[in-house]
Parts: structure tokens; C-alpha cells; sequence
């Protein structure tokens, strides 16, 4: 009778349920097992490096970039583990009677919409059958080669109204509102620079400095000027908030190699940042003199409204979006901040990000469904309205001026920020998923 009850409740060799092994063996199969000859493998496995090149070249995460590989893969009837990161690739693809394991080195890519755009089309299309590889491989190397939608003039331009509505949701007056474009000015033409000559490595904590040389000349000959609401707009095209996020998000979802070194890349760039701004101000203090403390007069609410019209369309330009999707976009971060400011006034900061970032998510997911176009477009600048890289920004502040105990309080409340909004983006995928997959016309989504 104990022998009984004893192997009722243990079995010291537990036996697989056979109908979880097979819906285990279904999910994991491609949908058509190929039988290839070695040319059509060879074009197969260079069309999986070529696609995972650009995705990743283009500003995807590393869940996405290997849930759109695997999907892929399975699509063409071929077998494929992949596995990225910030700077590199790694894939094993069977492909009929060849297997290859490949190490891709590559470049944390700069987000580019309209290009994911046109790669999100095109993958759809090689699902549903309409294009086959060799077509695919060239599309891919037209979309490559496609100069940036938006160059030169546009992205300074863009720096600029980025940097001057980024004071005013920062509670700046008009003074620290042409202090701030100023800085963005200079902080664009720099970003020219950068792109033009790859030698150029110290592009942030110099704009940095220049900010701080800036704020602190504003801040005495055009008083009253906060110096620190001139600094921080006027680096916001350069705060890692979007990087934080993203590192946060893939921690989240348990693939911790790309989170950690995303996180890692944020906080370096915060501390290059940082010092930076200790040389500027060191600097202007020794030509200017002692920095008056001042606090900035906020301009009438009317002007935030602007201010939250401009910024997104900043943002499109800083992000390479396509001009057809700027009315999706504009709703989406118009619904994020409102979103945000409302449950900040009634919950506090961090519920007020979760619930902006929620909405996002929400709208974001909505649009993709209902118009076939990746969940990024819109989420990402909808993203750039919530996330809590000025928080950072105030906390490498505090510590430059020698106070670390709030350096270190703020530094949490930004970490704190950033788990919110990730928590508000799953918290909507849940409530809208993202389009499934389907080779009868159905679609999925990078």
C-alpha cells in the first residue's frame, strides 16, 4: 500500500506525453521539408545573411531579429537556430544536405523606419510565395542602397526643433528654448561630421562640452537662463533614453547577452556625456565666472501643445520614417504624452510612463493590424515622448556637482522608469498581439 502511494506521487522515470512532443515537433519544423540541391542551399543560407544584415543595420532588437530569421527560415523550408546581439550574429542553418554555422560581424545599426518598412514588405512577400530568393537578394541590395530619405540640412533642422520643444516639456522659457536650438545646431552639425568620418569617436562628449560652455554663457549673459534645462534639451538628440529602453525590454524577455550590453552601452555613454559636460562647464566658468542658479519661467500651456506637435516630427526625420506614415505617428506620441502626463499628475512619474508606454503599445498594435505596417514605425517615436533618458541625464547632474546620494536616488528612479514603460509595452502586446504569420496571406511582423 506505501509502495503504491509512494509511486503514485514520484516516478523516478517520467515518460514524455506524446501529443506535447508532437505539437513540440510541429511548432519547431518548417512548414515544407526541401529536399535542395547545393546551389539552392548556397543561395538560401547567403539570403539568411544578407536579410539578417539589414534587419539588424536598420534598428531591430535582438528578439526580432531572430524571431523574423526563424520565421523566415521556416518559411523557405529550411532549419535555423539564430542567436544576436548588438554586434554580431550567430546562425546555424540546414539547409537540405548542407549545414553552416556563421558568425555575422556587424555594427549597432541606427533605426531606420522607412527601410524596416520596406524589408517588413518584402518578408512578407517571400511568406506568402510571391518572390523567391534571388528576386528577394536583390531587393534587399536596392533597399541598402537607398540613400537615407531625410540628409544633411534635414537632420540639423530636425536637431534643432528636437532640442527647442525638448525645453519646453522640460519647463523652459523662451530663453532656454534659443539656448537649446542653439545647442542642437551645433549638436546636428557635429552629427554630420560623425557620419561623414567614422574617425571622429569622441562626437558625444564633445557636443557635450560645447553645451556646457554654452548653458554657462547663457546662463550669465542672458539671465535669468536654467543652465541645466539649456543642457538637457539641448543634448536630447544625444541622451541613450531609446538604448536604456530597448536594454531593459531584452533583459525583460530573457535574452540577457543583448540587454547587458545594451544597458552597459547606455551607461557609458551617459559617463562620456557626463564628462563632457564637466569640461564645458569647467570651462565656462573659467571664462564667464561663477554660474548664477536660476530657475526657468515657463511659458504659457499653449506653447506645450507645440511643442508636442514638433517633436514627433522631429523624430520622423531622425528616424528616417516614411512622410505617409507622420499622421500615425503624430496621433501615437500625441496619445503617448497626454497618456503619460495625466497618470503622472494622478499616480506619479512611473505610473504615468507605464500608462503612456501602455497606450503606445495599445495604438501602435492597432495600426499595424489594421494597415499591414510594422508595430515600430509608430512605437518607436512614441517611445522617444516617454523615456526616462532625461532622468538619466540629472542623475550624471547630480554627481557632477558633487551631490551622489540624490546622484544615486535618481539614477533608480530612472532605472524604475525605464522597467515601467517595458512593463506598459508587453502589458499591450498582451492586450493587442502583434500580426501572426501565415503563408496563406496572413502576415507577421518584425
Amino acid at each position: 500500500m506505501t509502495r503504491h502511494l509512494i509511486g503514485k506521487f514520484w516516478r523516478s522515470n517520467p515518460q514524455p506525453d506524446p501529443r506535447m512532443l508532437a505539437e513540440a515537433s510541429a511548432r519547431d519544423a518548417p512548414d515544407s521539408l526541401r529536399n535542395m540541391s547545393s546551389r539552392e542551399a548556397r543561395e538560401a543560407i547567403d539570403f539568411i545573411e544578407d536579410l539578417a544584415r539589414a534587419l539588424h543595420r536598420y534598428g531591430l532588437t535582438a528578439p526580432q531579429i531572430e524571431d523574423a530569421l526563424g520565421l523566415i527560415a521556416k518559411r523557405l523550408g529550411l532549419r535555423g537556430e539564430f542567436f544576436a546581439t548588438p554586434t554580431a550574429i550567430f546562425a546555424t542553418v540546414h539547409a537540405g544536405d548542407v549545414e553552416e554555422t556563421m558568425l555575422i560581424r556587424v555594427e549597432p545599426g541606427r533605426v531606420n523606419l522607412d527601410k524596416l518598412s520596406r524589408l517588413d514588405a518584402l518578408t512578407h512577400r517571400i511568406a506568402r510565395g510571391e518572390v523567391d530568393i534571388a528576386d528577394a537578394r536583390i531587393a534587399i541590395a536596392e533597399i541598402r542602397a537607398t540613400p537615407p530619405r531625410y540628409r544633411g540640412k534635414a537632420t540639423v533642422v530636425a536637431s534643432v526643433v528636437a532640442s527647442a520643444a525638448a525645453s519646453r516639456f522640460f519647463g523652459g522659457g523662451w530663453r532656454e528654448m534659443v539656448v537649446c536650438a542653439g545647442i542642437g545646431l551645433v549638436t546636428g552639425l557635429l552629427a554630420l561630421i560623425a557620419r561623414r568620418d567614422r574617425r571622429f569617436r569622441l562626437f558625444e562628449p564633445t557636443a557635450a562640452c560645447v553645451a556646457g560652455v554654452c548653458a554657462s554663457a547663457a546662463a550669465v549673459f542672458l539671465p535669468p537662463t536654467s543652465p541645466y534645462v539649456a543642457m538637457c534639451g539641448g543634448l536630447i538628440i544625444l541622451i541613450p533614453g531609446l538604448t536604456l529602453t530597448t536594454a531593459i525590454n531584452e533583459l525583460a524577455t530573457h535574452h540577457l547577452a543583448s540587454g547587458t550590453s545594451r544597458l552597459m552601452a547606455a551607461i557609458i555613454l551617459f559617463m562620456l556625456i557626463g564628462f563632457g559636460l564637466v569640461v564645458g562647464l569647467k570651462a565656462g566658468t573659467a571664462m564667464f565666472g561663477q554660474l548664477p542658479i536660476e530657475r526657468a519661467h515657463t511659458l504659457p500651456e499653449w506653447t506645450l501643445g507645440v511643442a508636442m506637435l514638433l517633436a514627433p516630427l522631429a523624430f520622423v526625420v531622425q528616424f528616417q520614417a516614411n512622410p505617409r506614415d507622420i499622421p500615425a505617428i503624430l496621433l501615437v506620441s500625441v496619445i503617448a504624452f497626454v497618456g503619460a502626463r495625466l497618470g503622472a499628475s494622478g499616480f506619479g512619474m512611473e505610473t504615468g510612463a507605464f500608462i503612456g508606454a501602455m497606450l503606445v503599445g495599445v495604438a501602435s498594435g492597432l495600426h499595424s493590424r489594421r494597415f499591414n505596417r510594422p508595430q515600430v514605425v509608430t512605437a518607436t517615436p512614441g517611445i522617444m515622448m516617454l523615456v526616462p533618458g532625461s532622468i538619466g541625464f540629472r542623475s550624471i547632474t547630480d554627481m557632477i556637482s558633487r551631490d551622489p546620494v540624490s546622484g544615486l536616488q535618481t539614477a533608480f528612479t530612472m532605472l524604475l522608469t525605464g522597467v515601467a514603460v517595458v512593463t506598459g509595452l508587453l502589458m499591450a502586446r498582451f492586450i493587442v498581439p502583434r500580426r501572426i504569420w501565415s503563408s496563406q496571406g496572413g502576415t507577421g511582423s518584425v
